[in-house]
């Protein structure tokens, strides 16, 4: 996911002096939040490359693991405040339907929408049960046999269509992520632009699509290698990129042949469906089947039951590595195809002759953007010996700096986590650092207010303390001293996870070693640049109990196909491979 990295972000790691404790508390009005975004939406071009227009935060000091001053807005509907932009989307207050599969319905509960910032109701939506689930399969198997014959570069036509109809709604559909799931606004629009660059990757790779021809063995025998559409592709999203990771998978599944149906987090249904508002109109306007691209939207019930069904030719899931492991097993026993993205826990070594002001600010956005919610946040930091207190001296006074409020307020850095539950399991992960003898140098506190708010929290721990082996998707960073790049790397891939790692560095030998054979063991190994920010051209994915999938780009699109090896005889004869005689 590449970053979208403020300017505001580059002051934070500047070597300013340590700032003096505070007992002032900045409050805002809702109007202010409203005024601010529409500023935010009506900004004229305001793209990726338009991001370090932002303004400069007002830093806050912390002392002794306590906020002193936070900027938080929580004194109107959430609803009412951003009318505008979910109306823009086709989005209500109430009875929003969350299942489509070229008509929309549902009848299933009403699950609620809930705002990680305020906790009150976003929108409310109607869920699909097992028989809407039902429907939607078969009608996806229909739409599918249609799909396939048609031809791939024409398939590519209609996701460029999707692409376009993306990017005119970006700006509304960046601020809808930012309500649901928490994260800042330009992360927001980072992760919509996300969803149109993959779509653009899926546009070329359409006339690309090639599979080769093999030399024979056999006179007069021609043998080639091809690639079939599998069928259905289902999709289970994670709430912390409700549209992205989805979209890595419709635009590869759809240019490929395939029909998805898709069953999005429980707890960001709306930006599910705006998006799928969004596809259905291309596909009404040039006559396709609407169910090519089919929602339903639901609880664990409705992905296990995706999961079990043989009309699921893929199963992509991502999300923990708990239920990643039953989904697993679900799909295997009668087996279907798979493809996981699960938990990681991520590392960054930053080396005696590293760029120190580089790699302070790598890590600053790799351990707090999204408040920690991404896959590939950076958990532990390696910090060499020669390095490590004056390294941790920049870092902390990064830490700060950071502004944390409201996601759509301008210079807001760190937003809510997203659910209660994601605080309560940052409280127990900062006990378990003091119980199993790690200190906490900066952060460590939940911030008192209506919403979801923590402290960004770096520890000094031991390597091998329980709480560093596995992930908690909180803003949490454990930094131990090593003594060289060898010790680095065994605790890199001491882990049960293997998704990313990066290492900062100007040493080539170390380089080498680094992205070589005996060195980091995860799908993603970087040099000087963090553990997040992965770009669309190259396949994301990660090994071990990360699951072992590839999405996104490289050849990642050879999952969602049928791999066929072809010999045709042409001679007339009927000689045998490897020269048996049968006759």
């Amino acid at each position: 996911m590449v970053p979208r990295f403020p300017a505001a972000a580059a002051a934070a790691v500047s070597a300013a002096p340590r700032l003096a404790p505070t007992t002032t508390t900045a409050t805002a009005t809702a109007t202010a939040t409203a005024t601010a975004t529409t500023a935010l939406l009506r900004a004229r071009s305001f793209n990726h490359h338009h991001h370090h227009h932002i303004k400069p935060f007002s830093p806050f000091a912390r002392g002794n693991g306590e906020a002193s001053a936070v900027r938080l807005f929580a004194s109107s509907p959430t609803y009412a405040r951003h009318k505008d932009v979910l109306a823009e989307l086709g989005l209500r207050e109430k009875e929003n339907l969350g299942v489509f599969n070229g008509k929309w319905g549902g009848s299933g509960s009403v699950i609620q929408s809930i705002s990680p910032v305020t906790h009150e109701v976003i929108g409310e939506v109607v869920t699909g049960t097992q028989k809407d689930l039902d429907e939607t399969l078969t009608l996806a198997k229909e739409a599918q046999l249609e799909w396939r014959e048609i031809p791939a570069p024409r398939r590519g036509e209609i996701v460029r269509q999707i692409r376009e109809r993306l990017n005119a709604k970006k700006n509304a559909l960046g601020a809808l992520v930012s309500l649901e799931v928490g994260k800042i606004f330009p992360e927001g629009l980072g992760e919509i632009q996300e969803y149109i660059d993959i779509a653009d990757f899926a546009v070329g790779l359409s006339r690309s699509l090639n599979g080769q021809v093999i030399p024979s063995e056999r006179p007069g025998h021609f043998m080639m290698e091809q690639f079939h559409p599998l069928g259905i592709v289902g999709i289970i999203s994670a709430f912390n990129f409700p549209a992205a990771v989805a979209g890595w998978n419709v635009a590869l599944a759809l240019v490929t042949g395939n029909a998805t149906v898709w069953k999005p987090a429980p707890s960001t249904p709306l930006t599910a469906i705006a998006v799928t508002k969004i596809i259905e109109q291309v596909l009404v306007e040039n006559k396709l089947p609407g169910s090519l691209h089919s929602l339903v939207c639901g609880g664990g019930d409705i992905g296990e039951s995706l999961a079990r069904d043989r009309r699921v030719d893929l199963m992509s899931f991502t999300g923990s590595t708990e239920i990643g492991r039953k989904v697993g097993t679900i799909v295997q026993e009668r087996f279907g195809k798979l493809l996981l993205e699960l938990g990681g826990n991520n590392a960054i070594i930053v080396l005696e002759d590293a760029d120190i002001d580089l790699a302070v600010r790598s890590v600053l956005f790799a351990a707090v953007g999204t408040a920690g919610q991404r896959c590939t946040t950076t958990r532990r930091l390696f910090l060499h010996e020669a390095i490590h207190d004056r390294f941790l001296e920049r870092l902390v006074k990064a830490y700060e700096q950071i502004k944390i409020g409201d996601p759509l307020e301008e210079g807001v850095l760190c937003g809510p986590l997203h659910t209660k539950a994601a605080v309560a399991q940052y409280e127990n992960a900062v006990k378990a650092v003091k119980e199993q003898g790690g200190k906490i140098l900066i952060g460590g506190s939940v911030i008192p207010s209506k919403g979801n708010f923590v402290m960004p929290t770096i520890t000094s721990i031991a390597a091998d303390a329980p709480i560093v082996q596995h992930e908690v998707f909180v803003p949490i960073l454990h930094t131990i001293r090593v003594k060289s790049l060898d010790e680095a790397i065994k605790y890199n891939n001491s882990v049960k996870q293997g998704l990313s790692s990066s290492v900062f560095t100007s040493n080539i030998s170390n380089v080498f070693k680094w992205t070589g054979p005996s060195g980091s063991d995860c799908g993603i190994v970087n040099v000087n640049i963090p553990t997040n920010g992965a770009e669309i051209g190259g396949a994301f994915g990660g090994e071990k109990e990360t699951g072992g999938g590839r999405e996104s780009g490289s050849d990642s699109w050879k999952q969602y196909t049928r791999r066929q090896t072809c010999t045709i005889n042409f001679s007339g004869q009927l000689p045998l491979a490897q020269g048996i005689k049968f006759e």
